[in-house]
């Protein structure tokens, strides 16, 4: 099967498409934005925070970008074709790197190698793969030994672990280190000269970029139009402040602010709300499987036999039913995998008093529970209140540990015991465009050291998410749905807290924003 799929605008438009509007005055060229959490950790392969993935957004760009009909579009990528298992792409041309070096067919293997040792559909894409090569400077193959059919969806992929191209000098360091160095090719550049640690992240338009020329912007696809001569993020942690800032002018855009806000930002007639995602936010509490006494599957039942979604999701959210659904199972509700299979394990009765009792039969002996909350972030503060609650109402001894989420993020990636500086437990949200399938969900794998934070390592669940790879028809991924369901309500690898919705606030000063990507171009002043 032969697919190719060409752009034809031409330059002069795309340069059209670039240029900014510079007879405003230079404070009507800064877009201010107050971003969910401080950025403490720029590399994008490293973490799967979403504070990163919208950094990186700016900076970086995509071989491919998803539109809001979840299809993904080429982006830095002008042709395509798969016949039989080889896959050939070919670069747009004019892509440069901020050092001012172009993008080469090399620089994108070497970025897809490192984003795969980590990311969930990478893996997979790794192990079908026999080579990738980079025959031009404008293009590369991809040839595989297996079928991998969602290979677009992979090479767009937008989640908290998306895929972003880099340099290869810099994409060539190994997965599992830190990168210091942040060079993209993308509409901003980062100005790390202007970072405070704790308060303020800012990046410049980059004179160079060119965006796709044709089509419309949609969430990640389409040209990427800036029309800001900076972006500046500043860091709120204190809702109040951030609430009054927006309505005094101070700042443009709020990321997230939390729902019981809602109504007193309504009541500005120069603030505007807008639902952040059609899919809601979906919550997970994260077990770490390494250590007592969350590396026993009997201990984590008990939990998940305990725990109350409503409880979960109304302290995220409000009480307000509408916002909120308590009867999620894997899939992010109203999507086709979602669905009903032993829902009763988290729908039915909870006695509290007899899931005491079988906590210890299941193997608790009294370890210390060390939880982990971000005080900066309400929705997971809330939630990680809820989860407190719950576990000391079972009898488990549990030491509450809150700090910013920055230091949350560098402490969750430790596999120390929790007495040497690790955890037992955290809560965490995703967005719903990250549970459509087992092949995106990054909390789903169970394949132990590779697997995301928490490691788990269940044999018999990572056997049937492959296993969705190879489904030839959308009943089959169903069945196998049903299936992953039943496996992940018996051995319990995280605590499905349920799914929300959300708001994000902006001024009536500017157009509005895609939030579903925080994408920070398109926006203008209105």
């Amino acid at each position: 099967m032969l697919r190719r799929q060409f752009l034809t605008a031409s330059a002069a438009a795309a340069s059209a498409l670039a240029a900014p509007a510079f007879a405003q005055p230079a404070e009507a060229r800064v877009l201010k934005f107050v971003p969910q959490a401080d950025l403490t950790v720029l590399d994008p392969v490293f973490t799967t925070a979403y504070v990163t993935r919208n950094h990186s957004l700016l900076i970086y760009d995509q071989l491919f970008g998803v539109d809001a009909n979840l299809r993904p579009q080429p982006q830095m990528v002008e042709a395509y074709e798969e016949e039989g298992l080889t896959w050939r792409f070919r670069l747009r041309e004019g892509l440069k790197f901020h050092d001012g070096e172009p993008v080469r067919g090399r620089d994108c293997i070497a970025s897809i190698r490192r984003w795969a040792q980590r990311d969930t559909l990478g893996q997979v894409l790794l192990s079908r793969t026999a080579e990738m090569s980079a025959p031009d400077d404008r293009s590369f193959v991809i040839r595989l030994n297996q079928r991998f059919g969602p290979m677009l969806e992979t090479l767009s992929k937008i989640g908290p672990s998306a895929l972003f191209i880099m340099p290869e000098r810099i994409a060539s360091t190994d997965a599992n280190t830190m990168l210091r160095e942040t060079i993209g090719s993308g509409p901003f550049r980062f100005k790390a000269d202007e970072r405070v640690v704790g308060a303020r992240v800012v990046y410049e338009r980059n004179p160079d970029y060119v965006p796709r020329p044709g089509g419309e912007t949609s969430w990640a696809a389409g040209p990427k139009q800036v029309f800001f001569d900076r972006v500046e993020w500043t860091v709120m942690p204190d809702p109040g402040t951030s609430a009054a800032a927006i309505r005094n002018g101070e700042v443009d855009w709020w990321e997230n602010p939390p729902n019981d806000l809602g109504p007193a930002l309504r009541r500005s007639r120069d603030v505007l709300l807008k639902r952040a995602s059609p899919l809601g936010t979906i919550g997970t509490g994260v077990f770490n499987h390494l250590h007592p006494p969350f590396d026993k599957a009997a201990v984590r039942r008990v939990v998940l036999k305990a725990m109350s979604q409503a409880d979960f999701m109304t302290a995220a959210a409000g009480t307000d039913p509408s916002l909120w659904r308590a009867d999620m199972g894997v899939f992010t509700p109203g999507t086709p995998l979602a669905n009903t299979a032993d829902i009763a394990t988290i729908t039915g009765p909870r006695d509290l008093e007899a899931l005491k009792r079988e906590l210890v039969t299941a193997g608790y002996k009294g370890e210390t529970v060390v939880l982990m909350a971000p005080t900066d972030q309400p929705a997971l503060v809330a939630i990680g209140e809820v989860g407190h609650d719950l576990l000391k109402k079972l009898g488990m001894n549990v030491d509450y540990r809150v700090s910013d989420w920055g230091t949350l993020v560098q402490r969750r990636a430790s596999r120390e015991p929790p007495e040497k500086g690790g955890w037992n437990m955290f809560h965490t949200t995703w967005n719903g465009l990250d549970g459509l399938n087992p092949g995106s969900m990054q909390f789903l794998r169970a394949n132990g050291e590779r697997a995301w934070f928490g490691w788990p390592n269940i044999p018999a669940l990572e056997e049937k998410r492959l296993s969705w790879f190879d489904a030839p028809s959308i009943e089959a991924q169903k069945s196998i749905a049903e299936e992953i369901q039943r496996l992940v309500f018996q051995e319990v690898p995280y605590l499905p807290t349920g799914q929300y919705f959300g708001s994000t606030a902006y001024r009536r000063t500017i157009t509005e924003p895609i939030s579903e990507v925080y994408a920070f171009w398109g926006v203008k002043r209105a």
